[in-house]
């Protein structure tokens, strides 16, 4: 029968493989460790990426294309773009940096995740609002839409990547949550 350590809880058991490399020495490799430093690097830095890129992204277009449809100027589409994306960044970055101090959760430094946050959240956002510096308000528009589906298949990337997420299934729930708040901010933009 197996006896629980004095302190009640069991301890880990420590995984050693050998890995034989091509034409060089066999060294061993601690796959514990390797997957706790992976587990780190998604839960602190691609988690909070991967939020800021969605929320930038998704949350800005109807802001945007709803200021860009009602006054068809790419100056002002711009503008609105810019303060969404700034205003959105810093937001999520503070959210993010306040929302645990990381201790319980085991997320890490709430200002490093707040800052990858809200970077991310910013660089979501400008990437298609960009396009309206492009004077010709028919051309902005065109560009901005295509930088929009290509966030949107970059997201679904990620998440396929790191989220083990099957490529398909996040592509089609990205581009779902997308096309409903950019089909809202076409409504609003053209009332």
């Amino acid at each position: 029968m197996h006896q629980p350590s004095p302190q009640g809880t069991r301890k880990r058991k420590r995984c050693i493989i050998i890995r034989m490399e091509k034409d060089g020495p066999m060294e061993p490799v601690n796959t514990l460790a390797r997957d706790d430093e992976k587990r780190r690097f998604i839960l602190q830095v691609i988690q909070p990426g991967l939020a800021g890129l969605m929320d930038g992204t998704v949350s800005s277009l109807a802001p945007l294309f709803a200021a860009a449809l009602a006054t068809r100027d790419s100056k002002t589409a711009f503008l609105v773009g810019l303060a969404t994306a700034v205003g959105a960044g810093i937001s999520m970055a503070f959210s993010e940096a306040l929302s645990d101090d990381g201790k319980i959760s085991g997320r890490g430094s709430p200002w490093l995740r707040g800052i990858v946050e809200g970077f991310m959240t910013f660089l979501g956002a400008i990437g298609h609002a960009l396009p309206f510096l492009i004077r010709r308000f028919e051309t902005a528009l065109i560009v901005a839409s295509v930088v929009v589906g290509a966030e949107l298949i970059t997201i679904a990337y990620i998440r396929k990547r790191y989220m083990d997420t099957p490529f398909l299934s996040a592509a089609f729930q990205i581009i779902v949550g997308g096309l409903i708040v950019l089909a809202t901010g076409i409504l609003i933009g053209k009332s």
